[in-house]
């Protein structure tokens, strides 16, 4: 081995418990910002699969046009 490989070696393993300490405080840090997403995610499709099966149904709507006939009608007899 070269000079700086042992030199590069004698100093990660100095560091190595600062190392592994940085390295798990990452690793932590992905996995609670990956379970946060993951539960926003969950989250909306509930809310969104919920206000879905709650929605009103508008297939059938009934409308008023005796104003409209009446109009029309108004018109057909002042020509």
């Amino acid at each position: 081995m070269s000079q700086e490989k042992v030199d590069r070696y004698k100093e990660q393993k100095a560091n190595r418990k600062e190392i592994m300490k940085k390295e798990k405080r990452q690793s932590n840090t992905r996995k609670t910002i990956a379970a946060l997403v993951a539960v926003v995610c969950i989250g909306w499709l509930g809310y969104s699969v919920v206000d879905w099966v709650n929605r009103p149904d508008t297939s059938q709507a009934q409308i008023n046009l005796d104003a409209y006939y009446d109009y029309v009608n108004g018109i057909s007899t002042a020509e």
